[in-house]
């Protein structure tokens, strides 16, 4: 009966020895950031080593990451980047999906790849064969010492169609582009839509408009909107239609159309969502 006792009391232990783990903090804390950029969702997970008084680019012993060495690019496992779509990195064509992002540092230069496979921190077994695209770009010294490894996607352009991946640790930092089209997908997904839902005649006239693609079709449609029901209350979207007409070069109708929507705008019991600025602005700009 003792040695049954003993027994289960042991297994208690365990146990409770298995769950009652005591937490604290990594020495390496994961990170992860993410963008869409375009129709594209960028993300990037890692590891963030810490600076701690060390010297960490350089030649010779006393730096922790040598110019010239491939390295895995954080801690532990590496660096994962992943992109839902297909993009251009730094000009070359890549696949979308997951690649570990690996790198060799140096002074005035620095190389950075993306591996098809994920190989932790085991440089041995990094292969040119498996890189997908290989960006050298200049290395950016700054006196501003940046303690964790940090990555960013930053510099997102006005018209949606960049960004870069942004390395910085200690006083090096590096930028490499990424560039994305989403024109075509757009474009696929105007033609299906706007055929079973005249709801999406106005985005489709927005991104025709921005884009200067065909601003007919960008007419056509908003008119075919406005017809709609109630729509040609919408003194937003006719501010819309007046921009349409004022880039096709038709000044009169422009005016015209955004007078119409300036008056809708201040009869609106809501309010006019700035709208009656906007138009006044458009006529200006016109005469």
């Amino acid at each position: 009966m003792k040695r049954i006792t003993n027994l289960i009391s042991l297994c208690v232990l365990v146990a409770f020895g298995a769950t009652a783990q005591i937490s604290t903090p990594q020495p390496s804390p994961a990170g992860s950031v993410s963008s869409t950029v375009g129709l594209t969702e960028i993300k990037i997970d890692y590891f963030r080593p810490g600076k701690k008084g060390r010297d960490i680019f350089g030649s010779g012993d006393q730096f922790l990451e040598q110019y010239g060495t491939v390295w895995r690019t954080g801690a532990n496992s590496g660096t994962i980047i992943s992109f839902s779509t297909d993009v251009k990195v730094a000009g070359q064509d890549v696949k979308a999906g997951e690649y570990q992002i690996v790198s060799i540092p140096g002074k005035s230069e620095w190389q950075m790849m993306l591996h098809t496979e994920m190989i932790g921190g085991d440089m041995t077994s990094y292969s040119e064969d498996k890189v997908a695209a290989k960006a050298t770009v200049k290395t950016m010294m700054s006196d501003k010492v940046v303690e964790r490894m940090t990555f960013q996607i930053s510099d997102i352009s006005a018209d949606n169609t960049s960004a870069n991946i942004h390395f910085a640790w200690d006083n090096h930092s590096f930028k490499v582009p990424v560039t994305v089209n989403f024109h075509d997908a757009v474009m696929k997904d105007i033609t299906a839509k706007t055929q079973v839902n005249p709801q999406n005649y106005t985005a489709a006239a927005n991104y025709y408009l921005e884009t200067g693609e065909n601003l007919e079709k960008a007419l056509e449609w908003m008119n075919s909107y406005l017809a709609i029901g109630k729509n040609s209350g919408e003194f937003w979207h006719i501010h819309t239609k007046a921009r349409i007409l004022a880039k096709m070069g038709n000044k009169k109708e422009a005016i015209a159309t955004a007078k119409d929507s300036m008056e809708k705008a201040k009869n609106f019991e809501r309010g006019d969502f700035g709208y009656v600025k906007r138009n006044e602005d458009l006529i200006s700009s016109l005469k």
